[in-house]
């Protein structure tokens, strides 16, 4: 592969992250994705979505990005009907997960508890590529306990045409612990009938450039938690300059504005921002004060002054911002 001509980039569904305000944020500051997958959506009994799942999808709130809706269900008739509902809103693309390692989804066979159960995932992909005219993603973890699972789950998704299969090279139960398992992955490229898309532990553009260089043929790339650490990593690079941290301080308001113009009260909008913080936080160095102070904060009032104090004492660019006294 020459350059990045042909690589595909794709924001990875975070639950109750990487949602549209903050899909629309980052579009708007940093180099766009090829894809955005919504936070899972889980079907309902009575209705096809609960408010905060529609407003995730709707077209008005999602224009300008390539959105691929996210389903979290064992049950094929629930996968199709919650499919079909999406086609109503101009959706050609939904992907399956089969990655959350989370225990309450595993113990209900859901996410990635839906790999213990071989037979019946074979059965109910069956299904749903029987009963929908759309394209089907699936977003999966390499087995329960062992990478010995993955050979079997890779023939059971050989069987059906599956868009793009999204391989997080761990198992389940490593939840986000030890390192992706890489010659699994290389084993996917070889065998794989479908087109395939790595996601795992790419923080650093040395890390990006490290899989690309290991996987010339690989032509997708899923990121999630390193884009929420550093939105930058995907900064063109050509000029040798990054974005400055005025440019982190454009995005934190976008997304702050956004929460507070849809969520009632401080304490839900101070609950989106600090999950968020979780990860930015990382990219400051000596931040563990602002970190604290910013995890205490009770009012947006007092929010707004922490983080007014955070930007006006560091300088820099991407991917370190440096402490000023």
């Amino acid at each position: 592969m020459e350059g990045d001509y042909r690589m595909n980039y794709y924001l990875a569904p975070l639950e109750g992250i990487t949602t549209y305000v903050y899909r629309n944020a980052y579009h708007s500051c940093f180099e766009s994705m090829d894809k955005y997958f919504s936070p899972f959506i889980t079907p309902h009994v009575k209705r096809d979505f609960n408010s905060r799942e529609l407003n995730d999808i709707l077209p008005d709130h999602n224009k300008g990005l390539y959105l691929v809706p996210q389903i979290l269900t064992n049950k094929s008739e629930d996968f199709i009907r919650t499919a079909r509902a999406l086609e109503q809103y101009g959706y050609k693309e939904v992907n399956l997960n089969l990655g959350c390692p989370s225990g309450t989804v595993v113990s209900k066979g859901k996410g990635a508890g839906f790999l213990a159960k071989p037979h019946e995932l074979n059965r109910f992909l069956e299904e749903i590529f029987e009963g929908l005219n759309m394209d089907i993603s699936i977003k999966t973890r390499i087995g329960i306990d062992s990478a010995e699972e993955f050979s079997g789950l890779l023939q059971i998704f050989n069987e059906y045409p599956v868009k793009e299969l999204i391989i997080h090279p761990r198992v389940q139960t490593d939840f986000y612990k030890n390192i992706p398992n890489l010659s699994i992955f290389e084993q996917a490229i070889a065998e794989s009938k479908n087109p395939v898309c790595y996601n795992g532990d790419i923080f650093t553009t040395e890390k990006l450039e490290e899989i690309k260089e290991k996987f010339p043929t690989l032509e997708n790339i899923m990121l999630g938690r390193g884009i929420l650490q550093n939105p930058a990593l995907l900064y063109n690079r050509e000029s040798g300059k990054m974005p400055e941290i005025k440019q982190l301080k454009e995005f934190h308001d976008l997304i702050y504005k956004g929460y507070k113009e849809i969520n009632f009260g401080d304490k839900n909008v101070l609950f989106k921002m600090k999950e968020l913080w979780g990860y930015m936080i990382k990219s400051f160095d000596g931040s563990e004060k602002y970190g604290k102070r910013i995890r205490k904060a009770e009012r947006c009032i007092d929010y707004e002054v922490v983080i007014t104090d955070l930007f006006s004492h560091y300088r820099g660019s991407f991917p370190r911002f440096t402490r000023i006294e």
